[in-house]
């Protein structure tokens, strides 16, 4: 069943989501910056995703450790899961499907292989949530009224349709946005220096077109992975004696 999200919204269309990148508007691009900034009130910050218990462990301690840690992440998670499901929210947003983008959003939750990993993406939701009534954006009854948790993925595609944000460029600022807090996240743990952050930085951001253009090729159907060392590492963040980032 079609449901009207806001009317502002079912103006928009598929060919607006899917339109290049450098089609991009001045207004959209400034409110992607915003979207995409670490100094969004989201609370990513707060989170390793298993990196913490991998440096303990002795998996990742050095920076090339750390840049293989990280891309394996966006060619095998983000490319396979968060960004497909990403384009199919946006896709469900602007066609007002409420039943959809519910569907989207547990898909996304399902396929979260720890607690941790699945309190990442909801914790970051919930602040999400808060965030966009702060600034006054309509939300539709199945984010209000959702029970199972709402992924801060599937939530992401909300304010880039209202605002007008095609899927290469909402896609770009949410990789962006999870590879900088990682980055941020290994500076403190490995530990890394500024100028190696900045290094990786500069290094793994060139992966990030090539996983969009990846994750356009997935069907719904084989959206999925699995990483055993992440979940592991993740499943055992829990108990780690001493801990800098939440579980």
């Amino acid at each position: 069943m079609m449901v009207m999200i806001t009317e502002a919204i079912t103006t928009m269309t598929t060919n607006t989501i899917n339109q290049p990148a450098e089609e991009l508007s001045t207004p959209a691009l400034l409110r992607l910056l915003q979207l995409s900034s670490v100094s969004l009130p989201v609370g990513g910050y707060a989170f390793s995703q298993g990196l913490e218990y991998a440096v303990e462990c002795g998996w990742v301690t050095t920076m090339q450790a750390t840049r293989d840690w990280l891309s394996i992440q966006l060619q095998e998670t983000i490319a396979l899961i968060d960004l497909p499901v990403l384009h199919g929210a946006m896709h469900a947003i602007a066609t007002g499907d409420e039943t959809a983008w519910l569907k989207w959003n547990d898909l996304i939750l399902a396929s979260r292989e720890t607690r941790e990993l699945r309190l990442t993406d909801t914790a970051m939701g919930e602040a999400l949530v808060r965030v966009l009534k702060s600034i006054e954006v309509p939300l539709p009854a199945a984010v209000t009224e959702c029970e199972s948790g709402i992924s801060y993925v599937a939530l992401y595609a909300l304010p880039a349709v209202q605002w007008g944000i095609p899927f290469n460029a909402a896609a770009t600022g949410l990789a962006w946005s999870w590879l900088e807090n990682q980055i941020a996240a290994a500076t403190k743990l490995v530990p890394l220096g500024q100028t190696q952050a900045q290094q990786l930085l500069s290094d793994l951001q060139r992966l990030i077109p090539a996983t969009i253009a990846t994750a356009m090729q997935v069907e719904k159907d084989d959206i999925g992975g699995s990483l055993p060392a992440l979940a592991i590492a993740s499943a055992r963040h829990e108990t780690q004696y001493t801990r800098l980032f939440r579980s």
